[in-house]
Formats: C-alpha cells, sequence, structure tokens
C-alpha cells in the first residue's frame, strides 16, 4: 500500500473552466485607456491647445469685430479691440435687431430648421425601427433603395425639384424649403438609425411582447430612450445643415422666405458700407448652432462613440 492518497477526480466542468483560464491569452490594454494615456501626455496636450487656439482665434476675430463701429474697421484690424476696450459696444446688434429684413430672415431660419430636423428625426426613427425589428415584404428591397439614395448628391435634384415646386405652388415657400431639406435628408438618417437600432438585444424586444406590449408602445418606451444617442446626433447634424445651407434657400427661397445665410450673402456686396450688419449677423448664425450643439453634446459623444470600443 502505497504511502500517498489518490485525490478524488474533480468534476469534468470545473477542469473545463480551468482549461479555459489557462488558454486564455493575456487581455490587451483597453483601447479606451490607451486613447486617454495618449492624451494625457504633455507634448499632445500642448498640440491640442494650439490647434484649440487656432480655431478660435477667426470667432473671438468675428465676435470682436461684430462689436466695433465701421470708422473703426477702416482705420484698424480687429486685434486693437483687445488693449482699447472703448472700441466695443453693442450699437451693432441694435441696429440688427432694428432692421426688419434681418430679424425676418432670422425667423424664416428657425422655421425652416426646427420643422426640418424634427420631420427628418421623427420619419427617420420611425421607418428605422421598421427596417430593423419589422417584417413586412420587400424589407431588404427597400432598404437597399434607401441607402442607394445615398449617392445621388443633391445637385442633381435642383432643377427637377425646382419645376416640381413651380407646378404645385411650393416654390419661394418657406414649406417648399422644409420638403427639400426632409426628403434629402432622410435616406442618411433612416440608414444611421436603423443600423443603431438593430444592435439593440433581440430578447428586449421579444420578451416586452410577450408581456403584451403594442409595437407603438415597444417603440415609445424602448427604442426611444435606448437610442437617444444616435438620435441625438443625428439631430444635430440636421440641424447644422439646415441652418447653414445656402444653396437650396438660394434657389427655393424668394425674398419674403430667405434664411439668414442668404441675407448675409446679398449684403456681401457691398462689404465696406455693410459691415456693420454682417458681422453681428454672422456671429449670431454662428452662436444658435453652438449652442444647440453644446447642449446635445453629452448625446452626441455617446451616440458618435457607440459600438467604437468593444
Amino acid at each position: 500500500m502505497s504511502g500517498h492518497t489518490t485525490a478524488p477526480p474533480r468534476p469534468v466542468e470545473q477542469v473545463a473552466v480551468e482549461n479555459i483560464g489557462s488558454t486564455r491569452p493575456q487581455v490587451r490594454p483597453h483601447r479606451k485607456s490607451l486613447v486617454t494615456a495618449w492624451l494625457a501626455n504633455g507634448a499632445v496636450q500642448a498640440v491640442l491647445i494650439i490647434v484649440a487656439l487656432v480655431w478660435i482665434t477667426p470667432l473671438a476675430g468675428l465676435f470682436l469685430s461684430s462689436m466695433r463701429s465701421e470708422r473703426d474697421h477702416a482705420s484698424s484690424g480687429w486685434w486693437t479691440a483687445l488693449t482699447d476696450p472703448s472700441q466695443l459696444s453693442l450699437d451693432n446688434y441694435t441696429a440688427l435687431f432694428q432692421d426688419s429684413g434681418m430679424v425676418e430672415a432670422f425667423w424664416n431660419t428657425v422655421l425652416i430648421s426646427v420643422p426640418a430636423t424634427l420631420l427628418v428625426v421623427g420619419i427617420a426613427a420611425l421607418a428605422g425601427y421598421a427596417f430593423a425589428w419589422l417584417d413586412f415584404p420587400g424589407r431588404d428591397a427597400i432598404f437597399m433603395v434607401v441607402v442607394g439614395l445615398l449617392v445621388v448628391p443633391v445637385q442633381i435634384g435642383l432643377l427637377p425639384v425646382a419645376k416640381l415646386f413651380g407646378a404645385v405652388g411650393l416654390f419661394g415657400t418657406i414649406t417648399g424649403v422644409v420638403l427639400f431639406h426632409v426628403a434629402y435628408g432622410l435616406p442618411f438618417a433612416v440608414f444611421l438609425l436603423r443600423n443603431y437600432f438593430v444592435e439593440i438585444p433581440k430578447e428586449m424586444l421579444e420578451a416586452a411582447r410577450m408581456d403584451g406590449g403594442t409595437e407603438w408602445r415597444i417603440f415609445s418606451r424602448l427604442i426611444l430612450p435606448l437610442g437617444r444617442p444616435a438620435i441625438a446626433s443625428l439631430a444635430i447634424f440636421q440641424f447644422l445643415w439646415v441652418w447653414n445651407d445656402m444653396l437650396v434657400a438660394l434657389l427655393f427661397a424668394d425674398s419674403g422666405s430667405q434664411p439668414l445665410t442668404v441675407a448675409l450673402q446679398s449684403q456681401t456686396r457691398q462689404f465696406g458700407s455693410n459691415i456693420g450688419v454682417l458681422a453681428p449677423g454672422a456671429f449670431l448664425s454662428l452662436v444658435v448652432p453652438l449652442v444647440v450643439f453644446f447642449a446635445f453634446q453629452r448625446h452626441f459623444v455617446q451616440g458618435v462613440m457607440a459600438g467604437s470600443v468593444k
């Protein structure tokens, strides 16, 4: 009889788990931690600060220019206001808000940008959910057609749509400009939200259906909250595109429905004598998109980073 005892056999499950652990490759550092460590480098931070200063210099110059008189513009550059603050005043903004044409153009921009953004986001969210989770005849074929529309440049549709709007009485109206932006914004919006919604676990939707949830209830109570980052990102992109657009508005809007970009473009013909209107108007048109971006910044970053780090 030997002097040592034999250990009892271990369960098969335990052996399998130990073998998996012994053959598991070493885990590489998390990609996000690598990016964080790289950004923490002093040289990288210095470069980023320089880039930020270069980017913000034109914005600061525009802001200072919007508060200087035409006489100051003719005699010196905007940077002289840094050492002589007496040049700065709000007279240009007062004159801008008293200009009925510029005020009307500003509100036209709002009336174009807000509906065009809300309609695109709302329709694309419904279509994205249908393409992702509803079975209907021709679903994949229709989605491929939507994806194919992404390659159609906006310039191709300008003339045919202008003739169509002229025939139905929408040419030169705010409604016509909004419909054009909605039509050309939907393909990308549907493609983006469909690809985001399809990543939602199928088990969550099946559990909601087993609990008696209707498709509308699942969409409003489950899909929309989970898809908030992608929806916020889409809303920012669409709003910035429509707010800064001049090509579509220049063609489809008339003098009574022109947005701020077209109104400012018409003032550039006499730049020297209209700098008191151009500078504050341009800064105002720039501030609104910045406010919208920073208001939804958290959701925007989540939507952009979603799926990029596993």
